[in-house]
Protein backbone atom coordinates (compact mmCIF):
# COMPACT_ATOMS: atom_id res chain seq x y z
CA UNK A 1 0.00 0.00 0.00
CA UNK A 2 1.44 3.37 -1.10
CA UNK A 3 1.39 6.44 1.52
CA UNK A 4 -0.38 8.96 0.21
CA UNK A 5 1.82 12.54 0.05
CA UNK A 6 1.68 14.96 3.20
CA UNK A 7 1.02 17.80 1.39
CA UNK A 8 0.24 19.12 -2.33
CA UNK A 9 3.20 19.65 -4.93
CA UNK A 10 4.00 23.10 -5.97
CA UNK A 11 1.83 22.72 -8.97
CA UNK A 12 -1.45 21.11 -7.22
CA UNK A 13 -0.55 23.90 -4.25
CA UNK A 14 -0.54 26.65 -7.25
CA UNK A 15 -3.67 25.37 -9.09
CA UNK A 16 -5.35 25.29 -5.41
CA UNK A 17 -4.86 28.70 -3.58
CA UNK A 18 -5.61 30.04 -7.44
CA UNK A 19 -8.30 28.80 -7.88
CA UNK A 20 -9.07 30.00 -3.80
CA UNK A 21 -8.00 33.69 -4.68
CA UNK A 22 -9.98 33.36 -7.81
CA UNK A 23 -13.44 32.63 -6.33
CA UNK A 24 -12.45 35.25 -3.32
CA UNK A 25 -12.20 38.15 -5.50
CA UNK A 26 -15.00 37.39 -7.77
CA UNK A 27 -17.41 36.61 -5.51
CA UNK A 28 -16.43 40.03 -3.31
CA UNK A 29 -17.06 42.13 -6.81
CA UNK A 30 -20.04 40.38 -7.47
CA UNK A 31 -20.99 40.92 -4.39
CA UNK A 32 -19.67 44.36 -3.97
CA UNK A 33 -21.99 45.18 -7.40
CA UNK A 34 -25.27 43.73 -6.17
CA UNK A 35 -24.87 45.58 -3.05
CA UNK A 36 -24.13 48.74 -3.85
CA UNK A 37 -26.01 48.89 -7.48
CA UNK A 38 -29.47 46.89 -6.09
CA UNK A 39 -28.72 46.58 -2.29
CA UNK A 40 -29.07 42.87 -2.15
CA UNK A 41 -26.75 40.65 -1.09
CA UNK A 42 -25.41 37.55 -2.74
CA UNK A 43 -27.56 35.80 -0.20
CA UNK A 44 -30.54 37.59 -0.98
CA UNK A 45 -29.84 37.38 -4.37
CA UNK A 46 -29.99 33.53 -4.23
CA UNK A 47 -32.82 33.26 -2.53
CA UNK A 48 -34.99 35.34 -4.88
CA UNK A 49 -33.37 33.36 -7.69
CA UNK A 50 -34.58 30.47 -6.49
CA UNK A 51 -37.74 31.17 -5.74
CA UNK A 52 -39.06 33.17 -8.18
CA UNK A 53 -37.83 30.25 -10.54
CA UNK A 54 -40.11 28.10 -8.37
CA UNK A 55 -43.48 27.02 -9.52
CA UNK A 56 -45.97 29.96 -8.18
CA UNK A 57 -42.74 31.55 -6.84
CA UNK A 58 -42.56 29.68 -3.48
CA UNK A 59 -40.94 26.57 -2.19
CA UNK A 60 -40.84 24.85 0.76
CA UNK A 61 -38.58 26.11 3.07
CA UNK A 62 -36.60 22.79 3.71
CA UNK A 63 -36.03 22.65 0.14
CA UNK A 64 -34.81 26.39 -0.34
CA UNK A 65 -32.14 25.52 2.00
CA UNK A 66 -31.30 22.62 0.33
CA UNK A 67 -31.29 24.45 -3.09
CA UNK A 68 -28.58 27.13 -1.43
CA UNK A 69 -26.73 24.61 0.42
CA UNK A 70 -27.63 26.27 3.81
CA UNK A 71 -28.28 24.90 7.22
CA UNK A 72 -31.76 25.40 8.30
CA UNK A 73 -30.71 27.74 11.06
CA UNK A 74 -28.93 29.62 8.64
CA UNK A 75 -32.04 29.86 5.80
CA UNK A 76 -34.27 30.80 8.94
CA UNK A 77 -32.46 34.05 10.06
CA UNK A 78 -31.97 35.04 6.73
CA UNK A 79 -35.69 34.39 5.80
CA UNK A 80 -36.41 36.52 8.97
CA UNK A 81 -34.59 39.43 7.98
CA UNK A 82 -36.26 39.50 4.37
CA UNK A 83 -39.34 39.57 5.52
CA UNK A 84 -38.33 42.47 7.50
CA UNK A 85 -37.82 44.13 4.36
CA UNK A 86 -40.59 42.69 2.49
CA UNK A 87 -38.83 40.83 -0.14
CA UNK A 88 -40.36 37.36 1.14
CA UNK A 89 -43.21 35.96 3.05
CA UNK A 90 -43.59 32.87 5.14
CA UNK A 91 -46.50 30.64 4.32
CA UNK A 92 -47.95 27.86 6.54
CA UNK A 93 -48.01 24.57 4.33
CA UNK A 94 -51.72 22.87 4.47
CA UNK A 95 -49.87 19.42 3.69
CA UNK A 96 -47.68 19.86 6.58
CA UNK A 97 -48.71 21.62 10.00
CA UNK A 98 -44.84 21.91 10.89
CA UNK A 99 -43.55 22.76 7.34
CA UNK A 100 -44.04 26.52 5.57
CA UNK A 101 -43.44 27.81 2.11
CA UNK A 102 -41.45 30.87 1.09
CA UNK A 103 -42.12 33.25 -1.28
CA UNK A 104 -41.36 35.96 -3.00
CA UNK A 105 -43.71 39.19 -2.49
CA UNK A 106 -44.04 41.80 -5.41
CA UNK A 107 -41.22 43.79 -3.84
CA UNK A 108 -38.70 40.32 -4.22
CA UNK A 109 -39.91 39.71 -7.56
CA UNK A 110 -39.46 43.53 -8.41
CA UNK A 111 -35.72 43.32 -7.01
CA UNK A 112 -34.56 40.33 -8.68
CA UNK A 113 -36.02 41.56 -11.65
CA UNK A 114 -33.98 45.25 -11.65
CA UNK A 115 -30.65 43.06 -10.39
CA UNK A 116 -30.64 40.33 -12.75
CA UNK A 117 -29.80 42.29 -15.75
CA UNK A 118 -27.26 44.20 -14.04
CA UNK A 119 -25.66 40.89 -12.23
CA UNK A 120 -25.46 39.89 -15.93
CA UNK A 121 -23.27 42.37 -16.82
CA UNK A 122 -21.13 41.97 -14.08
CA UNK A 123 -20.85 38.33 -14.62
CA UNK A 124 -20.02 39.38 -18.33
CA UNK A 125 -17.43 41.61 -17.26
CA UNK A 126 -15.50 39.70 -14.80
CA UNK A 127 -15.74 36.33 -16.08
CA UNK A 128 -16.82 35.60 -19.39
CA UNK A 129 -15.60 38.53 -20.67
CA UNK A 130 -11.87 37.24 -20.02
CA UNK A 131 -12.48 34.24 -22.21
CA UNK A 132 -12.61 33.12 -25.97
CA UNK A 133 -15.62 31.09 -26.54
CA UNK A 134 -13.27 27.61 -26.49
CA UNK A 135 -11.70 28.63 -22.94
CA UNK A 136 -15.08 29.15 -21.49
CA UNK A 137 -16.23 26.04 -22.77
CA UNK A 138 -13.48 24.35 -21.59
CA UNK A 139 -13.71 26.10 -17.74
CA UNK A 140 -17.46 24.80 -17.99
CA UNK A 141 -16.54 21.15 -18.64
CA UNK A 142 -14.06 21.32 -16.45
CA UNK A 143 -15.91 22.46 -13.39
CA UNK A 144 -19.01 19.83 -14.38
CA UNK A 145 -16.17 17.70 -13.96
CA UNK A 146 -14.95 18.62 -10.36
CA UNK A 147 -18.91 19.16 -9.75
CA UNK A 148 -19.44 15.44 -10.49
CA UNK A 149 -16.54 14.55 -8.30
CA UNK A 150 -17.84 15.87 -5.49
CA UNK A 151 -21.62 14.88 -6.02
CA UNK A 152 -20.17 11.11 -5.95
CA UNK A 153 -17.95 11.56 -3.19
CA UNK A 154 -20.79 12.66 -1.36
CA UNK A 155 -22.39 9.34 -1.96
CA UNK A 156 -19.50 7.76 -0.83
CA UNK A 157 -18.89 9.37 2.40
CA UNK A 158 -22.47 8.87 2.98
CA UNK A 159 -23.17 12.53 2.71
CA UNK A 160 -26.63 12.88 1.47
CA UNK A 161 -26.18 15.83 -1.11
CA UNK A 162 -29.18 18.49 -1.05
CA UNK A 163 -31.46 18.65 -3.82
CA UNK A 164 -28.99 20.43 -7.20
CA UNK A 165 -31.04 23.67 -8.07
CA UNK A 166 -29.63 27.18 -8.72
CA UNK A 167 -26.97 29.16 -6.60
CA UNK A 168 -27.10 32.72 -6.28
CA UNK A 169 -23.97 33.37 -8.63
CA UNK A 170 -25.20 31.05 -11.00
CA UNK A 171 -28.02 32.91 -11.39
CA UNK A 172 -29.93 31.21 -13.89
CA UNK A 173 -32.56 34.69 -13.45
CA UNK A 174 -29.45 36.09 -16.06
CA UNK A 175 -30.65 34.39 -18.81
CA UNK A 176 -34.28 35.58 -18.63
CA UNK A 177 -32.78 38.43 -18.25
CA UNK A 178 -30.30 38.68 -21.21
Amino acid sequence: MTEEPRGLSPAEQDAWRTFVRLQSKLIGRLSHDLKTECDLSTADYAVLVNLTEAPGGRLRFLDLAGAVEWEKSRMSHHVARMTKRGLVTREPCPEDGRGAFVAATPAGRAAIAAAAPRHARAVRRLFVGPFTPQELNMFSALAKRLLEQLERDSLQDGFVPRRRQSHGLEARADRRQG
